[in-house]
């Protein structure tokens, strides 16, 4: 185990040995912490300099509390992380982790029981089955166990309340209510109304005082769910070969995250209760909290909340050093995807000099603009796509390189030119003023993230699972900047050598899938209508008011002309000086169909006086992102950056704008790269289930999907007319936008390079796509999978933005989130899917129809069953009393605390508008909402949801799904991929 940290050990030391006084005065450090007392004793650190202005305290019992300050809005980004995650999983029992995440959500012997005493015994009994099932070897035993385990855990859960802790958490409009585990962290999140931390903190407190395994079997199955979606993902599995040949005999390679079928189906809930005992304790844990907070009254609560919690000696295990790797490892994954490769070399791990000079390279390679990949192998279309990225964990990190190939290249040819952008850096092949570019380029990066209260609190979040001291993340950037092209390719030289491992993902059908039978599970009762005593004394817990704000969009959103008469809308930056510019035309593919087409052209070309190569770094040096988008009924031209460098950076997108060369052989290219991207996509599950089928159960045949150029048709087109296309763009009507600071200048600057003609030219006539009837039709796909997924697809009314307060609350209280009706139903109480949900999708423009849907991703062996349990609630709407009002109640806390803020004001007025609403509407819809009761949803429900006719969207292995179930549901289509794209079948063939 390598020693890390030095730098905070002997802080620590010195601190200790009380000898601050006899040390020599030196100058201050940039980020130098000192330590100060508030104004209630508590000590805590601060840094100079700190960009975020972190206060970081530690209680008596050891437990980090990082908390940062951010107003923009009144929610705080909350974050309750452990140092331990599943490189610390028994070999025996990979997996446990993230199993204990799930059930950390379960409850305690307070919350999520009626009566704990009766409940604790069925849970003891439970366990020891389990253990018992776990020792046992002969199947048809193993069966027998597991059907009492099913009888006891069922007799259970009528003492228990399923999820009393998401619908107390959702009750105080908290925001995104989830939980993560890898290799080092566990990690629970939150977003919550600032004016609800002290019941948020009662919660927590509660919860994490104790782990109850109640509900075992069924979250069980829930997250055998989910070992089967990572079944499904190519990436994932490749990503975990990646890892198994990069670290042999640690468990970063030998053990996953979700662990093994084996594993997951032998479950210890012993061992379970034993790692909780031995990691979840404050010195092993941190709450963090970035957001609209007084740092004084908040640390006092979190001391009365967390302060009580009693630490214990923590050991993290220690694992043998890898042994070093003298040649390439090559390892094969398959499966249906489209074929790739990965590169990867070891590094040091977190707060290592190897984190700042390999994060260095990876952007010298790899920066979306001017890296080596990007213009050498992207921009010059070498390549399919190609990037890199790094990941660093305490032990050990990593380099990554990947690279999809074009037609006829092999992934040997891909892999070559990857590790040939390396040889480049070893041999100091890249220009000079790159690396002082790729800090700029990073501390921009820092200060969008740091503006951003989320962003912040995971950046504190990756300083304390890495057990380092704030200032050496902060100072990463400064060392980058001393380091010169000499270090680069001295270190380059060192560490990239045959030394890589490189997984080829090739298509085919993957051996090692592991298949189980449904074991058919007793459903659980949810006991909806019963409470806790602990929740109804939650519920007396008075809290402060938080009053909502609305938008007066035509005071918030200043509006003047240029000197050609041009709108200029213009929203002042309070934050920093980055600004954005965007030259705005309602006019998109929709109105011309080559207008995308001619937009992603523009990316590969030049002028006659730069290169595609040298007009990507020009830009680069500016540190200004440029770029053309054309959407279905919108074409933007847009650009971002510092402010000093706004005028320079629009004089080189109008020199592109007026002066681009159209090039046949890029061309070909760029054609090369739209049929290989058509073919990859046919292998990709989510864009057949969700782009594909979707729109064919929308529109039919006569879709904007459907509606391309066959390859023919591309090869014909001449590139110049294609240039010429975006060209005229400035003869068009069209406004601009701008976010920043001093709009005079920014409008000076328009008026400078922004040369139009005095009478702009109309948009011609937009085409319309026309939705069908839905009802009685089933498209199905077959393709290479373990699970199968639906979705149920019917059209409502035309938009009616008077539905809008009803939608949002019935949304909340039926099909989204974790305490939601669907939820409950299919996963909680019958397991039959990891992943369920339900909603009424309004639609984003006036005259345009709602839809219903509905989503189910199972075991294809569930299938039937899941289809039934949605089909049921579907037709009748479950009702429960105090869940409409936890639902009611956490709507009416969104809208209270929800704010809209900085360029998000032009643009949420931008999809008011589309929908024909001139004013913030959400001061009518609050308004509506709390007036509303259960029989206004049960009527909305009627109207709205119960005898729907659907389209039926599955994708699956037609060898596992029952068919005959699916006809159940109306006439079965099975579509060919190609057909349903419109691809022409020579047109996408290899």
């Amino acid at each position: 185990m390598k020693l890390r940290h030095l730098s905070a050990f002997f802080l620590s030391a010195a601190v200790l040995t009380g000898c601050k006084d006899e040390m020599p005065a030196e100058p201050e450090m940039a980020y130098a912490a000192s330590t100060q007392e508030d104004s209630n004793g508590y000590s805590y650190e601060t840094f100079r300099d700190d960009p975020t202005g972190l206060r970081l305290y530690t209680l008596d019992n050891g437990l980090k509390v990082y908390m940062g300050k951010n107003e923009e809005e009144p929610k705080i980004q909350t974050l309750i992380a452990v140092r331990a995650g599943s490189t610390y999983d028994p070999a025996d029992n990979t997996g446990l982790a993230h199993y204990l995440e799930h059930m950390v959500f379960k409850g305690t012997d307070e919350i999520g029981t009626t009566d704990y005493e009766k409940e604790k015994v069925l849970i003891q009994e439970i366990s020891d089955l389990y253990e018992e099932h776990k020792a046992t070897q002969d199947p048809e035993a193993k069966k027998k166990i597991y059907r009492k385990i099913d009888s006891v855990s069922y007799e259970a859960s009528k003492i228990s309340i399923a999820n009393e802790y998401d619908k107390m958490v959702s009750s105080l409009g908290a925001e995104g209510t989830n939980a993560f585990t890898s290799n080092e962290q566990t990690v629970y999140v939150n977003k919550i109304p600032s004016n609800e931390l002290d019941k948020w903190l009662s919660i927590e407190s509660e919860r994490f005082s104790q782990v109850v395994l109640r509900l075992f079997h069924t979250e069980l199955e829930a997250v055998f769910e989910e070992f089967n979606r990572s079944q499904d993902s190519d990436g994932r599995k490749q990503y975990e070969a990646v890892l198994a040949g990069l670290f042999p005999s640690h468990p970063y390679g030998t053990q996953s995250t979700i662990g093994v079928a084996e594993h997951l189906k032998n479950p210890s809930m012993e061992a379970i209760n034993a790692y909780f005992d031995k990691y979840y304790v404050p010195n092993n844990m941190a709450v963090i909290l970035v957001g609209d907070i007084d740092f004084d009254q908040t640390i006092k609560k979190v001391d009365e909340a967390f302060g009580h919690y009693e630490n214990q000696e923590v050991t993290h295990p220690t694992f043998e050093d890898q042994p070093e790797l003298t040649a390439p490892v090559k390892t094969v994954v398959k499966g249906p995807t489209a074929e790739n490769i990965y590169v990867a070399f070891r590094t040091e791990g977190k707060g290592s000099d190897d984190e700042v000079m390999v994060t260095l390279i990876d952007y010298m390679l790899a920066n979306s603009q001017a890296g080596l990949i990007d213009l050498n192998l992207n921009q010059k279309q070498m390549v399919q796509q190609a990037s890199s990225f790094t990941n660093f964990d305490n032990d050990y990190g990593f380099h990554l390189l990947y690279g999809y190939p074009k037609k006829d290249q092999s992934l040997d040819e891909v892999r070559d030119l990857l590790l040939a952008q390396i040889e480049k850096i070893k041999k100091g092949e890249f220009e000079d003023w790159l690396i002082e570019a790729v800090v700029n380029d990073l501390r921009k990066s820092q200060i969008q993230q740091y503006e951003n209260g989320s962003a912040t609190a995971y950046a504190y979040l990756d300083a304390f699972i890495g057990f380092q001291d704030w200032p050496s993340r902060l100072e990463m950037l400064d060392k980058m900047k001393e380091i010169t092209k000499e270090d680069v390719v001295a270190f380059a030289n060192e560490t990239y050598k045959n030394n890589y491992v490189e997984v080829h993902k090739v298509q085919g059908t993957d051996p090692d899938i592991a298949k189980v039978e449904n074991p058919g599970i007793t459903p659980i009762e949810l006991n909806r209508g019963k409470e806790s005593a602990w929740l109804k004394n939650f519920n007396t817990m008075e809290t402060p008011s938080l009053k909502p704000q609305f938008v007066d969009y035509k005071k918030e959103i200043k509006t003047t002309e240029t000197e050609s008469g041009l709108e200029f809308a213009h929203i002042e930056n309070p934050s920093n000086d980055l600004f954005n510019l965007y030259m705005i035309l309602d006019m998109g593919s929709d109105h011309d169909k080559q207008m995308s087409l001619a937009a992603g052209y523009m990316d590969f070309l030049g002028t006659e006086k730069y290169s595609p190569e040298e007009l990507k770094q020009e830009f680069y040096k500016l540190g200004i992102n440029s770029y053309v988008n054309a959407g279905p009924d919108r074409t933007v031209i847009g650009m971002s950056g510092l402010k000093e460098n706004l005028e320079p950076g629009l004089e080189l997108v109008e020199h592109l704008w007026d002066n681009a060369v159209p090039n046949q052989e890029s061309y070909d290219k760029y054609v090369d790269q739209i049929m290989k991207n058509r073919l990859d996509g046919k292998t990709q599950k989510g864009n057949i289930l969700f782009n594909g089928l979707m729109n064919y159960g929308k529109y039919g045949e006569d879709s904007r999907l459907r509606n391309i150029y066959t390859e023919a048709e591309l090869r014909a087109m001449d590139p110049a007319d294609l240039v010429q296309k975006v060209k005229d763009l400035r003869n068009y009507e069209h406004r601009i936008f701008y976010y920043g600071k001093d709009k005079e200048s920014a409008i000076a600057a328009v008026d400078t390079h922004h040369k139009i003609p005095t009478d702009l030219k109309s948009y011609p006539e937009k085409r319309e796509y026309q939705e069908q009837e839905t009802g009685g039709n089933v498209y199905f796909v077959d393709y290479d999978m373990v699970q199968s997924e639906m979705v149920l697809l019917a059209k409502g009314e035309e938009f009616d933005a008077e539905q809008m307060a009803a939608t949002r609350l019935f949304n909340t209280y039926f099909g989204s989130g974790l305490s939601s009706i669907v939820f409950q139903e299919i996963r909680e109480s019958k397991s039959l899917a990891y992943s369920a949900y339900s909603s009424y999708q309004q639609a984003s423009e006036k005259g345009k129809s709602d839809y219903v849907m509905a989503y189910i991703g199972t075991q294809a062996n569930k299938m039937p069953q899941a289809i039934d349990a949605m089909m049921e609630i579907m037709t009748e709407m479950p009702e429960a009393q105090e869940q409409f009002d936890q639902a009611k109640e956490s709507t009416l806390k969104q809208i209270a605390a929800d704010r809209v803020t900085k360029s998000n004001i032009f643009w949420t007025y931008e999809g008011l508008k589309k929908r024909g609403i001139s004013e913030d509407n959400r001061q009518k819809m609050y308004d509506a909402i709390k007036d509303m009761t259960l029989a206004d949803l049960r009527e909305y429900f009627q109207k709205n949801i119960s005898g729907e006719d659907y389209n039926v969207m599955v994708i699956g292995n037609k060898e596992d799904v029952d068919m005959k179930a699916l006809s159940m549901l109306g006439k079965v289509q099975e579509l060919d991929v190609d057909y349903l794209f419109n691809y022409e079948t020579e047109d996408v063939r290899m």
